[in-house]
């Protein structure tokens, strides 16, 4: 048992062996649709999630969690003498950061370290995984969260949205450019860049180029990528995760390139087949 545990929510998408295996504590966001609220992954699954979109033609609400969701998850590892590090979703996203400094203020000072990410999906996860390797080393809380913060910047997060129709129903894009975009196979690039879902370029046509310009994007930093983690992550795109998850074997020296499935907070913003490659840049 480690002296430091590692906490993280439910948009880190880590696959769930990874979560059990490490002892990594995990609290869930909200998905809500109309007056029923389910726990991101607990009480739903993506391909449930999808048919609900499908049923009603409306993207669910989703929600951080609470102060109080917090200490309750945090409570019984500070009382079993613990100190805790909880690694967030993006400030720039969701309020789960500010509610957990919230609940952190409730415990002894330096008990509950809040970090950042600055991120999202996997890209979280690589910051979280640094954290676990640290924590396992015997590392104090403080250390681990200098790590993280160190880290953070040189996380990168790319990936495909396949279709323009989860970012219309969220009132991302209008009707007319989402209309367009299907007519003409426009799939938007999104980035994460100081925490924002930031629009980084288009790719027209079908999707393997999409798909080869992904890879071509992370193939050109392979130089500086970070050896000990490639992360493919999807949302019902399993084929196209092997295929990417085998070309990056063969053309990095990564030793390991790790597939994981999108959970459903943020399934519900980018819709199915959405498909990235985030990893952590060397300093």
């Amino acid at each position: 048992m480690t002296k430091v545990k590692i906490f993280a929510d439910s948009t880190c998408d880590l696959p769930r062996e990874w979560i059990r295996d490490y002892g990594i504590g995990l609290i869930p966001l909200y998905v809500t649709f109309g007056d029923k609220t389910y726990r991101d992954g607990v009480d739903i699954s993506v391909a449930e999630l999808y048919a609900e979109v499908d049923k009603t033609g409306s993207l669910p609400k989703t929600a951080a969690p609470s102060p109080s969701d917090f200490i309750q998850a945090f409570t019984p590892d500070i009382e079993e003498g613990r100190d805790i590090v909880y690694i967030s979703l993006s400030s720039e996203l969701s309020s789960t950061y500010q509610n957990a400094v919230i609940a952190a203020g409730e415990f002894p000072d330096g008990r509950v370290t809040v970090v950042d990410s600055l991120n999202l999906s996997t890209g979280i996860g690589l910051q979280v995984m640094k954290a676990v390797k640290a924590a396992e080393a015997g590392k104090s809380a403080r250390d681990i969260a200098e790590l993280v913060q160190s880290v953070r910047p040189l996380v990168e997060t790319e990936f495909v949205i396949d279709s323009l129709d989860y970012l219309y129903k969220g009132g991302r894009c209008s009707g007319m450019q989402n209309l367009v975009g299907s007519l003409l196979k426009i799939r938007p690039v999104i980035k994460v860049i100081d925490g924002k879902m930031t629009p980084a370029y288009k790719v027209r046509g079908k999707r393997e180029k999409a798909l080869e310009q992904l890879l071509t994007n992370a193939l050109a930093n392979r130089d500086r990528i970070d050896q000990d983690l490639i992360f493919v992550t999807h949302s019902m795109a399993e084929e196209d995760a092997r295929e990417l998850k085998r070309m990056l074997e063969e053309r990095t020296g990564a030793r390991e390139v790790a597939i994981s499935d999108a959970g459903c907070v943020i399934s519900s913003h980018c819709g199915a087949k959405t498909i990235g490659i985030l990893y952590v840049k060397k300093n």
